[in-house]
């Protein structure tokens, strides 16, 4: 959508509000991760790593209402789009990066012939998801000002669902371990995680949008009750199922080209007990 003839961005409220949102979240969650840093044990810590985490999830929450919204009034436009990119590198790339780095990777451990190197690698890891991000970024806005996006899925994993996919990881470890430090294994398995969401973000793996579900969908009594019973899991099992939810559609992008398209389409359109009534609409 072009601005207007004057030359000024149209700039929206809503949408636009929802992107501060995102990114008042993001900024939050940065300086909440230097407070933890601060602290001189995980006992203190922990809370700081904690809030920092469910700041990223309201990120994500903020993301999923400003393009809802915009789509709902008719109201996207150039700013938004580029307002929501700086929004998502702050609260999905930097955010992330710096809470994994320091909560985490700081303290992987290398052979002993690589000792001398520890001290950078946590650092490089998460500056590599940062960058990658931000290219994945620039190549969605280039994309969708040459009129190349396509709206029912994206090219390469988006950075919303690689921060959240870390973010719960993360979370999760933490909370079973009730520890940041000494955590063996996982230590590695956040490091790849995080290397592997890097490529994934900037790969040509495709994943659905669900754009089609949106504020004008409707629902039967059944479909509301399964969404109920997952919204309500997610409050109970926090510290678990978000980290679920996540790796699922992470694998889903992954195993796609190989599930046939009759499935694909079951899972990925709007189902008729959810489709908009357009005679209402009308």
């Amino acid at each position: 959508m072009s601005d207007d003839s004057s030359g000024e961005p149209k700039i929206y409220l809503l949408p636009n509000l929802m992107t501060a949102g995102n990114l008042c979240c993001g900024f939050f969650a940065v300086l909440t991760i230097f407070k933890g840093m601060q602290a001189p044990d995980f006992g203190e810590a922990k809370d700081f790593y904690e809030q920092a985490l469910l700041l990223i999830f309201g990120s994500c929450l903020f993301d999923l209402l400003d393009g809802r919204l915009a789509r709902l009034g008719g109201q996207e436009s150039p700013f938004g789009q580029e307002f929501d990119s700086l929004a998502d590198v702050v609260s999905f790339g930097m955010a992330p990066a710096l809470l994994v780095s320091k909560a985490v990777l700081f303290n992987l451990d290398l052979p002993q012939q690589l000792d001398h190197a520890e001290p950078g690698v946590g650092w490089a890891i998460a500056f590599v998801y940062l960058l990658c991000g931000a290219m994945r970024l620039a190549r969605f806005n280039c994309l969708a000002m040459a009129g190349k996006g396509v709206s029912d899925e994206f090219r390469g994993i988006p950075i919303p669902m690689a921060a959240g996919f870390i973010a719960s990881l993360t979370f999760l470890i933490i909370h079973l371990h009730n520890t940041d430090r000494d955590l063996g294994l996982w230590n590695y398995v956040l490091a790849g995680a995080m290397l592997g969401l890097s490529g994934l973000m900037i790969s040509n793996v495709r994943y659905p949008s669900f754009k089609r579900v949106d504020w004008k969908t409707r629902a039967s009594l059944p479909v509301l009750l399964i969404v109920a019973l997952v919204v309500t899991a997610l409050v109970n099992y926090y510290w678990i199922l978000p980290a679920v939810l996540f790796s699922v559609y992470l694998v889903y992008g992954l195993v796609r080209p190989w599930i046939s398209t009759r499935w694909r389409r079951g899972v990925e359109q709007v189902p008729p007990e959810l489709e908009v009534d357009e005679d209402e609409n009308s």
